[in-house]
């Protein structure tokens, strides 16, 4: 064969190279090289910019491709069918293993040297996202997922909506089940946010309901793709990619009846959030479903950023950064929202309002970071017997529970396991008063008799004091 591989690399202006595909018998993928490479592109590994060289900085004709950067079946999906099936193909992506985004074109070369196929491989290299590269996908993907940006963002109910658009993207990809999972690095949890089932679907994933132990599996995945956007398992062969990578999550996998997986980072503002994955889909639709999940975790990583950090605007906004517990304000709105429920919706409320003893003599004495340790010790003492979103600091030593649905009795027996659970803190004691009403409407006046009978309770201890 005496095809001048060089010319066609220089022919072409871009980072361009020429790449190998070896086609085995049965008509898998074999081995990928790097045959050779314009200027540019050479450049590229031997000169490369800050923080993007690959793992050598030498380039030596007809490398295997795994010489210059870790095993990335996209990359390797793409040049099989460019070379072996004469595709002409494009793909825009931001792999994690560099903070730029690629623009890929790669074109098939006739003509074939036995089981050896060819295709040329240009990037261009982008800083910022390029809308007009990004739209250069069908037609049909790119409306549906703007149908479901669009949904989302008009939402009153955004977790609702979310169900829904997992529900259309499962459908769009002709999987058995499509997922959004968020995972917190720092407090070690994941959450479904939406997770959709095919009819027919034998995919049973267990783990994935077990939210907090499952955060041990989801933590791996960013080693499993491996610097790449995304990883793509559309046959047994790609699975072994994933059972070296990552054997626990591959028998998870099995064992859940997983045959084919396709997972995508959800980024906001370069910040990693989740993924979004499907499974068990046709491998002849690997393609098609690549579009779809690239474009709709760009465009839900926005949206669902965006959601999440209003959530945590308005929890900022809602709780006392000293305690942690909810504050004034949020209980004054809550207290509104209860007293205009229409009777058909009323229900029983109970209120605790607890008032700190000795906070005065405590920062008169030892000081204001004595005395904010002793608030933190107060919250907490609530927050071993009420859920914090039911805890109030109503003022500076001053401490609100609203319950719906607790009678006197039960806030009773509440108020003398708070007296008895501040016996374990240091200095910390409560004077405490409890009221209940049958209707929730009447919560104002529940919290003024609440409020009144804890300054009975104190006088009492003042007394017993003297």
């Amino acid at each position: 064969m005496d095809t001048d591989f060089q010319k066609v690399a220089d022919s072409i202006g871009a980072m361009t190279c020429v790449v190998s595909v070896e086609k085995l018998p049965d008509g898998s993928c074999g081995e990928i090289r790097i045959v050779t490479g314009n200027r540019s592109y050479i450049d590229s590994i031997e000169n490369p910019p800050q923080d993007m060289e690959m793992l050598t900085k030498k380039f030596v004709p007809n490398s295997l491709y795994t010489d210059y950067l870790t095993r990335d079946l996209n990359f390797e999906d793409f040049c099989y069918r460019a070379a072996v099936h004469k595709k002409c193909l494009h793909s825009y992506a931001h792999p994690d293993r560099y903070d730029v985004w690629f623009n890929m074109t790669f074109l098939p070369l006739w003509p074939d040297n036995g089981n050896l196929c060819y295709c040329t491989y240009t990037m261009e290299i982008n800083f910022e996202p390029s809308s007009e590269r990004m739209s250069n996908i069908s037609g049909d993907i790119a409306s549906a997922v703007l149908e479901a940006a669009i949904a989302l963002r008009g939402a009153s109910n955004f977790r609702e909506a979310l169900k829904n658009t997992v529900n259309d993207i499962q459908k769009l990809c002709q999987s058995e089940t499509c997922c959004i999972m968020l995972v917190d690095d720092d407090e070690k949890t994941c959450k479904v946010l939406g997770h959709s089932y095919s009819e027919d679907s034998q995919v049973h994933l267990k783990d994935s309901r077990q939210e907090a132990e499952f955060y041990a599996i989801a933590s791996t995945w960013k080693d499993t793709i491996s610097g790449s956007n995304c990883l793509i398992a559309k046959d047994e062969r790609e699975m072994q990619v994933v059972a070296e990578r990552n054997p626990v999550w591959y028998h998870s996998l099995k064992d859940s009846g997983v045959r084919t997986v396709a997972l995508f980072p959800l980024k906001s503002r370069n910040d990693h959030f989740g993924y979004i994955w499907a499974t068990n889909f046709k491998a002849d639709q690997s393609a098609r479903i690549k579009e779809i999940l690239e474009l709709t975790s760009f465009v839900l990583g926005s949206e669902i950023g965006n959601y999440l950090m209003m959530n945590q605007l308005r929890e900022l906004s809602s709780r006392d950064m000293l305690t942690g517990v909810m504050n004034r304000n949020e209980m004054n709105n809550y207290v509104d929202r209860l007293s205009a429920l229409p009777e058909s919706k009323a229900r029983p409320i109970g209120v605790i309002f607890a008032d700190l003893n000795g906070l005065k003599r405590i920062n008169d004495s030892q000081g204001h970071s004595a005395g904010d340790n002793l608030l933190r010790s107060a919250a907490h003492a609530l927050c071993t017997l009420f859920d914090a979103g039911n805890i109030y600091r109503a003022g500076g030593d001053e401490f609100v529970v609203i319950l719906q649905d607790a009678g006197l009795p039960e806030l009773e027996e509440k108020a003398d396991a708070l007296r008895k659970t501040a016996l374990n803190y240091q200095d910390l004691s409560f004077a405490v008063g409890c009221c209940a009403d049958d209707d929730c409407r009447n919560v104002r006046t529940v919290l003024m008799h609440a409020d009144e009978l804890m300054y009975e309770d104190k006088r009492k201890c003042h007394a017993a004091r003297a």
